[in-house]
């Protein structure tokens, strides 16, 4: 297995990662940045993004990440394909395996590896994917404005997404899979408060209906077994996300959810010349515009951070 030695390694993209690599490109620190399985991250599934500034009339997804690539790039990112597939925090410089087959030795290294939101499982969720599903209603709630929309789910967060577009939409149907909710007493009582948002109780998907655009969905009475169809122009899935940070379990301090804990204002981690920036760490807002600050962050707590061990190797050598 051969070994390369690298001052400063960001694992994953999407804007925190992209960010990051443009800030550390800047400063001259000769980043290397792995895209992971998922180049561009969430973004890169995402039709419409309207509300990133400095769009004014709106991008892609897929091409706003182009853009944020190529960006880090000028200022001499190296950007690899590639996913590490094992970190070794126990010591120092930190120890990386990208693709289970190269070995490499960072300085630094700056974890963007992000979240991905969970999903249903049904083929018709993933085919109608940013053409009426979504599992992010800040993110897409805009373009329902005055339709009927759908949102699953029982907890915190689907009763946070379903408020929300209660103020946008015509009519939310929720879609409750038990006869009551896991959702705190808060969160259900601003739903109750909502005319607009109708509980379905025991009820869960069959489908998302629609060919080239969601149209509604067919679901079932867990109670009755009866099937009917809803008439919807939205499908919000809102069951959760799920950080993407196995690989750093055992090293890395985190929420019993796997989100990585960061000290204070900071990207730092409890590991030595280990930062987390984007979703990876954020439970609570994950916006492409967090997650892109949160990447600056990091970027600028790694530079602080290798010129202080640069001066330390100085001092040591003299």
């Amino acid at each position: 297995m051969t070994t390369e030695n690298i001052d400063l390694v960001i694992i994953g993209s999407g804007p925190a990662g992209y960010t990051a690599a443009l800030y550390a490109s800047r400063a001259g620190l000769k980043p290397v940045l792995y895209q992971g399985g998922q180049p561009g991250g969430q973004l890169t599934i995402t039709n419409d993004v309207e509300n990133y500034p400095g769009y004014p009339d709106g991008i892609n997804g897929p091409q706003m990440m182009v853009d944020f690539q190529k960006q880090a790039e000028r200022f001499g990112a190296d950007i690899r394909y590639g996913m590490v597939t094992k970190v070794d925090f126990s010591g120092y410089p930190h120890k990386l395996i990208v693709d289970d087959k190269h070995e490499i030795t960072a300085k630094a290294v700056i974890i963007s590896t992000g979240a991905s939101a969970k999903w249903l499982g049904l083929e018709s969720e993933q085919r109608l994917n940013s053409k009426g599903v979504s599992a992010c209603a800040v993110c897409d709630g805009f373009f329902f404005r005055g339709q009927d929309v759908v949102v699953v789910g029982g907890g915190d967060t689907a009763c946070e997404e379903a408020t929300y577009l209660s103020k946008l939409v015509n009519k939310v149907y929720m879609l409750v899979r038990r006869d009551e909710m896991r959702a705190s007493t808060i969160m259900q009582k601003r739903v109750d408060n909502a005319d607009n948002i109708e509980v379905l109780w025991n009820t869960e998907t069959v489908e998302v209906l629609g060919d080239e655009e969601v149209t509604g969905a067919r679901v079932k009475n867990n109670v009755t077994g009866e099937e009917y169809d809803i008439e919807a122009q939205g499908f919000f899935v809102a069951i959760g996300h799920k950080p993407n940070t196995e690989i750093f379990e055992g090293y890395v301090d985190m929420e019993s959810t796997g989100y990585i804990k960061t000290l204070g204002k900071s990207s730092l981690t409890n590991v030595e010349g280990v930062f987390a920036s984007g979703d990876a760490q954020d439970s609570i807002y994950r916006q492409a515009v967090t997650a892109a600050g949160s990447g600056c962050m990091a970027a600028l707590d790694a530079e602080r951070f290798l010129a202080a061990k640069e001066m330390e190797e100085e001092v040591a050598k003299s």
